[in-house]
């Protein structure tokens, strides 16, 4: 079983005002109502009482699974609420600034927050607040070809202090085929939230959609939040939110995060950003089998992946 997972977990052992040293906790995953939390990092009680927050019809909250864009939206969201300004994104930890929902201890800090309240979460849609069902607040949901995801969780995996190591390829890829590793089932995450669309202030955007046109993607979450900026500010949204220029600030590339959470020397928080990663990494048999299972899970959801660099104008 995993230590932990997901880049949430970095928030909430993460704090430089903390002294505690991460070595000694114990991150193993918990199981709950199908889902696996990290202990140390989320509670069941505390995840199971988000369904009772307050929403106000300006809070933000932006879903991804793990490994799928989620600095991403925090570093666009925080731009475009800014107007551009960059200030806030050299100060302050992405994660300081959109936090995750089902940290231990949020519902106090999100109840103090100021409007609009920022927030990004890995849950699945059965923990959220009920009230969004009732179209308050909004919803930005980002998926990415899980291929990718699956490929990227494993290089998080390897260099990440406090997560369990993955014996090799192989191993991690049944892990992720079987649910067990934070976020769970891939494809119950994505198809409970799309499912539910109709239930909520939704957008959906794909990773790969943000890869291809950076800035027709930020348009439409700034047309869907109510948010109008000018040309300048949006230019400047979108420059500060590409890979390269997040790669280079500390706030965003998680440089910063101690050697004991993080192995530096083993790879990168902001790795390659780019698609088809896969390819390097299944073999054909491995790709084969996860197309069957994509195909037979999938197969009553209207989406459709761009799977490599090449084809990405077919990503819908």
């Amino acid at each position: 079983m995993s230590r932990t997972s997901a880049s949430c977990l970095l928030t909430r052992v993460y704090d430089p005002l903390d002294s505690t040293d991460p070595q000694v906790l114990d991150y193993m995953l918990v199981p709950h109502r199908n889902f696996n939390l990290i202990n140390g990092v989320h509670s069941p009680d505390e995840v199971d009482q988000i369904q009772n927050w307050e929403i106000r019809d300006s809070d933000i909250f932006a879903v991804t699974y793990p490994k799928s864009g989620t600095i991403w939206m925090q570093q666009i969201l925080t731009l475009i609420e800014a107007k551009g300004d960059v200030t806030p994104n050299t100060e302050h930890l992405n994660a300081q600034l959109v936090p995750w929902i089902e940290l231990i201890g949020s519902e106090k800090e999100f109840n103090a927050a100021p409007s609009p309240r920022l927030r990004v979460t890995h849950l699945q849609y059965k923990f959220m607040p009920l009230a969004i069902r009732q179209k308050r607040g909004k919803v930005i949901y980002v998926a990415r070809n899980p291929k990718d995801v699956l490929v990227s969780y494993y290089h998080f995996h390897k260099y990440a202090a406090m997560l369990e190591t993955p014996k090799d390829f192989n191993d991690f890829f049944e892990k992720f085929m079987e649910g067990k590793v934070f976020g769970n089932c891939w494809f119950e995450h994505i198809k409970t939230w799309y499912a539910n669309r109709d239930n909520m202030n939704f957008l959906y955007i794909t990773y790969e959609e943000m890869i291809k046109d950076l800035r027709s993607m930020v348009e439409r979450m700034c047309k869907f939040l109510g948010k109008d900026l000018t040309e300048e500010q949006m230019a400047s949204v979108v420059e500060h939110s590409t890979f390269r220029t997040m790669k280079q600030n500390p706030q965003a590339n998680y440089k910063t995060v101690p050697d004991s959470l993080l192995d530096h020397n083993k790879g990168t928080f902001m790795r390659k950003g780019t698609i088809g990663d896969w390819k390097n990494h299944f073999t054909v048999a491995q790709s084969e089998r996860f197309d069957s299972v994509f195909q037979e899970k999938m197969r009553d959801l209207p989406l459709s992946f761009a799977w490599d660099i090449n084809d990405v104008n077919s990503a819908t």
